[in-house]
């Protein structure tokens, strides 16, 4: 894994705001070389962090002022009450670090989602069934978590989600486990990068025309066969017709004697053409020609797809659909970048 530069600091980092600020960069910058990459992560003690929360740095400055008071006033009572407080403390330490030591994060699946849209990640959070788990907070950087309990039933599925950022194969950030079960005045914590990468397809924008390729020779014309199904008017009756095509309400009606004609098309097939949109860059075509996927599927009209050095041949269905979304997101996306790209490492 490639080595991470610790960040500089500044002077706006000097301020009492900027100083907080400036140690959290300090520690995840210490901390992003040591997170391992995989699709299995077992919670150990060499990756768990704990220290007091919020309120247990409040809590603890209320024992110390139970202790100044107990022996400023030589009183046992108090001094009890501060000593009980501390046990608690320390007995709290414990709880709340084996309530998240054997956990098994395991990535199951993505689902994909178009740039900027929110892309599920389903994960099965599992433990040994002879412990359990309450109070489990699982959430990406800057989400809200889900609240997982591991009681009964001693593996839970969940879904997250997290916007996709950039099109093609996209990793999702940092995943956080955290717990401060039982009560609330220790933080116990770790992360884990899930090797589970979702699919982002072009954010689609409507404008302009169909970019269409040019229509094939012959595409549209009109075929004269016997067979065919569709009407296409009424033309004089001529001997040899057949009985079944004349039309005798017509010539009931004293309009003469005609017979109906019918007639099928060649069938004139739907290309999407890169070429269509002169003019554009990579991205403002390929968010059109995702439109325009989309469009016509909801239709169930062939088309096909033809991008420089690649062509998909028209066809329909959800198969198809999503085959033509995986060209689109993946177009001119650098390899490093793909799926294969992004596997690493397995079990951590």
């Amino acid at each position: 894994m490639s080595k991470t530069t610790a960040p500089k600091m500044t002077l706006a980092d000097l301020t009492p705001r900027g100083f907080p600020r400036y140690l959290r960069r300090r520690f995840h910058a210490w901390m992003q070389p040591r997170l391992r990459i995989g699709r299995v992560h077992e919670l150990n003690n060499k990756r768990l962090f704990i220290i007091p929360s919020r309120a247990g740095l409040g809590f603890i400055l209320v024992v110390c002022l139970l202790w100044l008071t107990g022996t400023n006033f030589d009183n046992n009572l108090v001094l009890g009450l501060a000593f009980f407080l501390t046990a608690m403390f320390v007995v709290t330490i414990h709880h709340t670090f084996f309530n998240m030591s054997g956990l098994r994060v395991e990535g199951l699946r993505t689902s994909p989602c178009f740039l900027d849209e929110n892309g599920e990640l389903e994960l099965q959070l599992s433990c040994p069934p002879t412990v359990e788990k309450e109070a489990l907070n699982v959430s990406f950087e800057g989400e809200p978590p889900v609240v997982v309990d591991l009681l009964g039933d001693h593996q839970m599925e969940i879904k997250l989600f997290t916007p996709g950022a950039r099109r093609g194969w996209y990793r999702p950030p940092r995943l956080r486990i955290e717990s401060r079960f039982p009560l609330g005045i220790i933080r116990c914590w770790s992360w884990a990068v899930m090797d589970l990468p979702i699919l982002v397809y072009p954010r689609p924008i409507a404008a302009g025309d169909m970019p269409l390729s040019q229509v094939a020779e012959h595409e549209g014309d009109r075929l004269d066969r016997d067979g065919a199904e569709d009407f296409d008017g009424f033309k004089t009756y001529h001997p040899g017709a057949s009985p079944k095509h004349i039309a005798w309400k017509h010539y009931a009606r004293g309009q003469g004697l005609y017979v109906k004609e019918y007639a099928s098309y060649r069938e004139q097939t739907v290309w999407l053409d890169w070429e269509a949109l002169p003019g554009l860059g990579t991205e403002a075509r390929l968010s059109r020609l995702c439109y325009w996927v989309l469009k016509l599927s909801a239709t169930q009209q062939p088309y096909g797809l033809r991008l420089p050095g690649i062509e998909l041949r028209p066809s329909t269905g959800l198969d198809h659909k999503l085959a033509v979304l995986k060209v689109l997101a993946l177009y001119r996306v650098p390899e490093q970048a793909s799926g294969e790209g992004l596997s690493a490492g397995g079990e951590s």
